[in-house]
Formats: structure tokens, sequence, C-alpha cells
């Protein structure tokens, strides 16, 4: 994989330079779809409106409670149809077989939610629940067992083919906490918290929660005692289709797998198996990048969280000894045909991003945004490629991230490997519309679990590669953290 060299490196920190004296803003040196540096601005000036266009020409500027909800804006009028259409499918409550609504039956047998929008409310990001009778959907806990274990496995069982995680042979790849009549729920997930305090370098004092995981009532006996666990909260949905967009040679620029200009950021590209193409691709969604294609993302979701098959995923997700889930009465086969798997996939690529904020008032935070690194993972500023929907292709947009894995260290490791990717390793998460979450979702629960409360217990969560960033802020003055803060909230 082509590496990114140090001149390379160097062109971008001056192409930010150049940007910040001419824009007097946040915004950073651009990788265009060619794959050259270009430091030049947007056309934009200090005068111009607080809404920055994060998603380019398909950016939304509404910022109500239904942010995250609108349709790219550059769309034709019969895609628009098209985008409604699936987002009645993205909505739609999935029920038991059999059923009079026949076009969506097949809920199950174990599930961790009826509808895409269960997880993803308003198209916006889950949270951990905050007591053990929260209602709320959105967070899941993946399983698998070590290496060694997948020996156990014959071919055609549920072990993971090309490299991916070993199941449980009891409880599957993920924790299904619900089921349908007849059916046990697999377990429920049980979280303990441990305080862990803190100083800043001016003698304010903060305090972290760690989670810890278990499963509680495991309905098919004691989880095997190797058996790792990893949560995951849903993460927003707009914008995919514009990361999908994102070129290869751009993502191959951004790599740096061994630090070769010493920076201490070594982020690198996960290759994963894609059933689609029959090859390995390039995974850019899910938490540790594991999949390559909003398809695949979409078909996952379905089978592994709503319990629905596919023409991905034809089998249900029912490990051997959960006897009475393998003798469920199906919906069908598949049970989402593949027109309506193509309007939701075609739905979330096209969810539009919403506009930044607050223009003038984030230009000194976004001074120390830069300074304290962050931007060397969290990359503003890319031009899409060619995508199937032209509304996506040659887009420039302000994303921060560069879809890579990179080290975070211990504090934030699930000691659980995925593919290739170590258990502390996790994909540059995008900023955009973070400081929206609280209005769309009524939280500010951030990183893959949901574990921070806000955006400064996110940063102070960062280890290995993002380490430096972190100490960075956390000596700080006080009003500079605030400013930080305001303006990777104003995205």
């Amino acid at each position: 994989m082509p590496r990114r060299s140090a001149a390379k490196r160097r062109a971008i920190a001056a192409g930010i330079g150049i940007l910040f004296a001419l824009l007097m803003t946040a915004l950073a040196a651009t990788v265009c779809s060619n794959g050259a540096v270009d430091g030049g601005p947007l056309g934009l000036t200090p005068d111009d409106t607080a809404n920055l266009f994060s998603g380019g020409e398909t950016t939304a500027t509404n910022v109500t409670r239904n942010a995250f909800s609108f349709s790219a804006r550059n769309l034709d009028r019969e895609q628009r149809r098209r985008f409604e259409l699936g987002d009645s499918f993205f909505e739609q409550n999935w029920v038991t077989a059999p059923a009079s609504t026949e076009a969506r039956d097949g809920l199950g047998p174990t599930f961790n939610a009826q509808s895409c929008s269960s997880c993803h409310a308003l198209d916006g990001r889950g949270r951990p629940p905050f007591s053990d009778d929260d209602p709320e959907r959105g967070l899941l806990l993946r399983l698998s067992l070590p290496e060694e274990f997948r020996d156990l496995y014959a071919p055609g069982s549920l072990a993971a083919p090309k490299g991916g995680p070993v199941p449980d042979p009891v409880y599957g790849g993920q924790l299904q906490d619900r089921a349908i009549q007849r059916v046990e729920p697999e377990g429920r997930i049980v979280i303990t918290y441990i305080e862990i305090q803190g100083t800043y370098a001016d003698g304010e004092t903060y305090t972290l929660l760690k989670p810890q995981y278990s499963i509680g009532d495991p309905a098919f006996g004691p989880p095997h005692e190797a058996l790792q666990i990893s949560p995951r909260v849903a993460p927003s949905v707009f914008g995919v289709g514009l990361l999908e967009a994102i070129p290869v040679e751009i993502l191959e620029l951004l790599a740096d797998p061994d630090d070769e200009d010493g920076d201490g950021i070594s982020g690198r590209i996960h290759m994963i198996w894609n059933p689609d193409t029959g090859q390995f691709d390039i995974g850019r969604f899910g938490w540790k990048a594991t999949v390559p294609s909003v398809r695949q993302q979409s078909a996952n979701a379905f089978l592994g969280d709503i319990g629905i098959t596919s023409s991905v995923h034809a089998d249900q997700n029912c490990p051997e000894a959960q006897t009475a889930c393998g003798a469920a009465i199906s919906g069908g086969d598949p049970e989402v045909s593949d027109d309506r798997l193509e309007a939701v996939v075609f739905y979330s690529q096209t969810l539009a991003v919403p506009a930044a904020r607050g223009y003038r008032e984030r230009k000194d935070g976004g001074e120390l945004f830069f300074a304290a690194g962050c931007h060397l993972c969290h990359v503003p500023k890319i031009t899409t490629g060619e995508h199937e929907i032209a509304a996506l292709s040659g887009q420039v947009i302000l994303p921060y991230t560069d879809l890579l894995l990179h080290d975070m260290g211990p504090e934030l490791s699930d000691n659980r490997p995925v593919h290739d990717a170590a258990g502390s390793e996790w994909r540059t998460a995008p900023l955009w519309g973070i400081g929206l979450i609280p209005a769309v979702n009524g939280h500010d629960r951030l990183l893959h679990d949901g574990r921070a409360r806000g955006v400064a217990e996110a940063i102070l969560w960062h280890g290995g590669e993002a380490e430096a960033s972190r100490e960075a802020f956390r000596t700080m003055s006080a009003e500079d953290r605030q400013a930080l803060i305001d303006f990777i909230n104003s995205l």
C-alpha cells in the first residue's frame, strides 16, 4: 500500500497554514480526487454566512431536531421520491411471521430492534442505557472467541470466512436481547462503571466513567470463559454515501502505517473481505472499519440487529444450540427483497450532511484544533471521487475523518481483535454534525460505547497515537479548552 511521504505531510501542514491566513477559520488542506494536495480556500471569506457546507452541494442548512433527516439537497425529483421510499422502509417496524403484512414480516427470531430507526432515531446516534429499565435502543454487544478456537468450527458453520471474528458457538456473534414469542432472548446487557479521576494542568478536576460489560440472565448457560465482548453504539447515518465516494487513492495517500514521517500518527487502511466483489476491499464503515460499503452495512444490520435475511445474508441468525430459534417460521426467502434493501441503501447514501454553524465564533477554537494535531486523524477537507449516485461525486466535503485505523491506547481497547484490527485500534469517527446530537437525540454521549459525556471527555479518553493531542487539550487554559470544544460542536 503506498505510504504518505514526509514531503506530502509537510505540504498538507503548509496548506493548513495558508488556509488559516487567508480565511481565519478552521479548514484544512484539501486532498483532491487526483491525489494532489491543495491548500487553496473554498472561496469563503470572514464575511460569509455562518453555515459552512460540510457536505458540499448535498448540505442541508436546517439545524432543528430533524437536522440529520433531510435528503441531499442536489437530488433530482425522481431521486427524492426514491429517497422517501427508502425512508419509509428505514422507519418500518418488522413483525413476527406469518402476518397479514407479508412485506414486513420475518422479525427475529432473536433481535435487538424492530426497525432501523429504533437504533438510529431521527437518523442520529444511539446511546447506552441510563438505567436497567431504560427502553432506549442503540447499544449492542459484539461477541467472539479468540482465534485459537476457530478450529472448533466445521466448514459452513457460523464462523466468519476470510479472517472474520470467531463467534461464540452458543450465543453467536452478537448478543440478541429480544426475541419473538416462544423463543428466548439470549440475555441482557449489564453495565457497571468505574470512576476515574483526573486533573487538568490548571488544577480543575474531572471524572471519567469506564464501563464494564457482562451478559445478564444468559438463556443457554454461562458464556464461554474466553468470550470477548465489545460494545457498539449506533452511529449517525447521514453522510455515509459521501464517505463511500472518497477515492481509494486518497485513503492510500493519508495512510502512514509505519509512521514514516515520524509524527506519531500511523493510520492504516483496514483490508477486509467483500462478499459482493469476492475479493478483499477497503473497510470504510463500522467502528473498526470492517465494512466496505453502505450496502453491506445495511444488510449486516438487517440480519444482526433485526433478524431479517437478505440476498447478502440468506441464513437465519440461529446458533445450533438455540433450537427454538432454528425452528421458528421464516418470513420469506429472503425476508427483505433486493428492491427494499436497495431502497434503504439509497436512503442512507443520500441523507444530507448538516451545515456547520457559528462561523465567526469558532476561529480561535479551530486554530487550537490544528495546533493540538487533531487534524492529523480528523482530516477536515476531502474531495469525493466518482460515485454511482452522481449527486455524491466531486463534492468538497468537511467530514473530519481519514477513515483509517488508529491505535487509541489501552484505555479504549476492547481487547477483541476483528479481522486485522487490534483491540485498541478504531476507525477515526467523522466529526461533522457532532454538536447537533443533543438537539436531535437528546444526549451528548460519544465514543464507540457512549462512555464519554460530551466532547471534553471524549478527548480525555484518547490515548496511543492521540496521546499528544489529548495532553495538548489537558494542558490548555480553561478558556482555550472551551474554545476548542465550541469549535468541535460547531462542525
